[in-house]
């Protein structure tokens, strides 16, 4: 299996080049140049096994160069069973008649950013030992919350590796903060900016391919690599999660072998549901893929109309993992349904980069409505939701999953489309307790401290906490730098102590 770029198809390079790499010289994403196949009776297969090895025989297909006694120690050291707090890993539960929801958020940051970010760390060192043997990995991170906590954990104290942190100083949950801010480690930094995760994201991707900074690193045997889904590493084992909702589909008897589902994912960078396509190519009978957006919803007008614009008002809403108004890895897409067309892909992204704006033909548009549906839903149909659903079925979901909830209700409305679906569950509602809170309550929540919050959030629905969120209220702040976005590679050099 080797990899190229959807900005240059005459590149080359093996799945640990594209790994340690983390993003193409050419500022283009890196895609594998053909997805294998699998079988309906293979993946039925799948069914009976647990979810570490039903991820080896999906990564196996597309980590070629690693050896089969690689490949289980990055598995299994991933998926601990004393690193998530259920035995499925993601399991898959039904709340109503063919609505079911792929709860992601089981791992030790209880967000879906897990189920990648605890594998990349493996992937990146094996991957690191192969193409840059004795160089220190410089993880560079752009947060809109949840990624940034993921990472750090996946990464502390991680031989060879550093890994840096970056998030809006307003756009994150109080909780998301405090995950970040009082993260433990020798090889961690964490810093907020002032701006947006679009400005955090698009400086990282500048810094990544500025040569001036690239040098001075290699002068101190460094080298950058990524931890965001531009990363490959960061993107594939989420498909694997699709492969195993299927399954899980299955075992319950929801569905029978070949039946179609649909997919509703709450995206904001368009990762999560961009694995989702990839399993659909390779195999799981999906129908449909119905992309959620909350009120930023670049998506949603791009998927129905052809035209992304990032030109417009951007929102700090109580689902702020999806606060994103330049989507990277629909790059990833467009490369793929252009019939890899680099120049294509090139030419759009200049576009995006000067003007802020791009427009794809009807005919491609029309190729991705075929496999893509989108909806969006605002904040005040969010609490709606969370109200509604744990009112009607007493199951508690966070905002992110209800902004997915509401799409695939509208969804089913308007099309009459209800075969058996599946929604991604993305974060525990803790980690957003004061919206949940204000949200079942029905109105405004009362006026208490995060942790507080939490405890009465556990009063009135019963709902577990978690673990690691119960445990930061006794941790200590760490992190309190602040910088403006235009600062940032200031302080990559700052924070790594090379100015």
């Amino acid at each position: 299996m080797l990899y190229t770029s959807t900005r240059d198809k005459s590149i080359r390079v093996s799945s640990a080049q594209a790994i340690t790499q983390g993003i193409s010289e050419d500022g283009g994403l890196f895609v594998p140049c053909e997805l294998p196949k699998f079988s309906i009776e293979k993946i039925v297969s799948m069914a009976s096994m647990p979810y570490t090895e039903r991820a080896k025989t999906v990564l196996r297909e597309f980590l070629t160069d690693f050896t089969e006694e690689e490949l289980d120690y990055c598995v299994s050291g991933a998926y601990r069973a004393d690193k998530f707090s259920s035995a499925a890993i993601a399991p898959t539960v039904n709340v109503s008649g063919n609505k079911n929801i792929l709860e992601l958020w089981h791992g030790p940051t209880c967000a879906f950013k897990d189920m990648a970010l605890q594998l990349l760390p493996y992937l990146m060192t094996v991957s690191a030992k192969k193409t840059a043997e004795g160089k220190e990995i410089v993880i560079l991170v752009a947060t809109s919350g949840d990624t940034g906590k993921a990472a750090l954990e996946g990464f502390k104290d991680v031989d060879k590796t550093r890994i840096l942190v970056f998030y809006p100083v307003d756009g994150v949950s109080p909780m998301q903060k405090l995950q970040m801010t009082t993260q433990e480690g020798g090889n961690v930094a964490v810093c907020a900016i002032n701006g947006n995760f679009d400005d955090a994201q698009s400086a990282v991707k500048s810094i990544f391919t500025d040569a001036e900074i690239k040098k001075a690193l290699a002068e101190k045997n460094m080298m950058f690599s990524s931890a965001n889904s531009i990363n490959w590493g960061r993107l594939v084992p989420q498909i694997v999660y699709y492969f195993s909702a299927y399954c899980d589909m299955l075992n319950m008897g929801k569905i029978s072998s070949r039946d179609e589902i649909n997919v509703v994912v709450p995206t904001g960078n368009f990762g999560n549901i961009l694995a989702g396509y990839y399993a659909k190519q390779m195999g799981v009978p999906i129908k449909r893929l119905i992309c959620a957006s909350n009120s930023n919803n670049v998506l949603t007008d791009f998927l129905k109309t052809g035209n992304y614009n990032r030109n417009r008002a951007f929102y700090t809403t109580t689902s702020p993992s999806m606060d994103i108004l330049i989507s990277s890895n629909l790059e990833r897409l467009l490369y793929h349904m252009s019939g890899e067309d680099d120049v294509l892909v090139s030419s759009l992204m200049a576009n995006l980069n000067k003007d802020g704006e791009y427009t794809v033909s009807p005919e491609l548009i029309a190729e991705i409505q075929a496999v893509f549906d989108a909806g969006f839903a605002s904040e005040d149909f969010v609490n709606k939701t969370i109200k509604a659903h744990f009112d009607n079925y007493h199951y508690l979901c966070d905002t992110h999953t209800a902004v997915a909830v509401k799409v695939y209700d509208d969804y089913v409305n308007s099309t009459g489309d209800d075969i058996p679906t599946v929604i991604d569950s993305t974060a525990s509602p803790y980690k957003f307790s004061k919206s949940v809170l204000t949200a079942v309550l029905g109105g405004k929540a009362p006026d208490l401290d995060e942790f507080d919050m939490v405890d009465e959030l556990n009063r009135i629905t019963g709902a577990d906490i978690p673990s690691p969120l119960a445990s930061l209220k006794s941790k200590k702040v760490r992190f309190e730098n602040v910088c403006d976005k235009e600062d940032m590679s200031k302080m990559v050099f700052s924070l790594l102590k090379l100015d």
